[in-house]
């Protein structure tokens, strides 16, 4: 995934990856075990495990490094305690960073919104971030690095999206008022908001809804890559980024929201 070796910036460090089989995740997950960081990565079902088990291999066998996976249904509140449990137990007593990159999305306008579509994202993209942190937390070392994958969607309406926007809406609210709780010891948290980015999820949207977010953006009309976005995730990961907290940055090829 990485065309050139970057600086090994996270050695020592200890890194969890939720959602990280594949697109935003593996890349994110790849791109810390480049710069020496040893991760964590979580997925989700059984479907799954081929390409996690390969991203693990490639840490490896590619970079030397360090990196383990554990299958676990962030919808399941035992899974936040498990994860963490897994991580110090194959990695030591610490945990440096907890990126929160797993999520869920649909494309159901109004009237066809369920109360069990409205559990399956809230679930997964709000209540799953808040429990893994608190989980994480009494293992942060510090100054820890907390890093939310939110969207656009957040600051943007498409018709047809409103669960996915509304739940990481509150994901952005998170971001703000942990990084206002946690700054004291320079424990920084932040979200990384991208636009369309070329995945398995984005080949799952309507088209009418990509269709418009591709035109808006300002850089080549263009969706973004995997790798694009792991290089944020990586400068916020890392000591550089000391003086970033409470931010929502977001890697949209342009595209103006507010």
């Amino acid at each position: 995934m990485a065309p050139s070796s970057p600086p090994r910036t996270l050695e020592g460090k200890v890194a969890i990856v939720t959602g990280g089989s594949r697109g935003i995740g593996a890349s994110i997950a790849y791109d810390l075990a480049s710069r020496g960081a040893k991760v964590m990565i979580t997925y989700s079902s059984d479907r799954s495990k081929t390409s996690t088990d390969d991203l693990v291999s490639r840490i490896k066998s590619e970079l030397q490094g360090s990196a383990t996976d554990l299958q676990c249904d962030l919808k399941d509140p035992g899974a936040p305690e498990q994860i963490v449990s897994a991580t110090l137990k194959a990695f030591g007593p610490h945990i440096d960073i907890l990126v929160n990159n797993a999520a869920v999305i649909n494309d159901k306008k109004i009237a066809d919104i369920k109360p069990e579509d409205f559990d399956e994202i809230f679930y997964t993209n709000v209540r799953a971030p808040l429990f893994m942190l608190q989980a994480v937390l009494p293992h942060l070392r510090a100054p820890g690095r907390i890093i939310n994958l939110s969207s656009i969607g957040a600051r943007a309406a498409y018709p047809g999206t409103g669960l996915y926007s509304a739940s990481k809406a509150a994901l952005e609210g998170f971001t703000r008022n942990w990084a206002a709780e946690l700054g004291k010891d320079g424990t920084t948290v932040n979200a990384v908001c991208p636009g369309p980015v070329q995945t398995e999820m984005l080949d799952k949207v309507d088209k009418a809804i990509v269709a418009p977010q591709l035109e808006a953006t300002l850089v080549e009309k263009r969706a973004g890559t995997v790798e694009e976005i792991a290089e944020i995730v990586a400068f916020l990961a890392e000591g550089r980024s000391s003086w970033v907290s409470g931010q929502c940055i977001s890697a949209s090829g342009g595209h103006v929201v507010y």
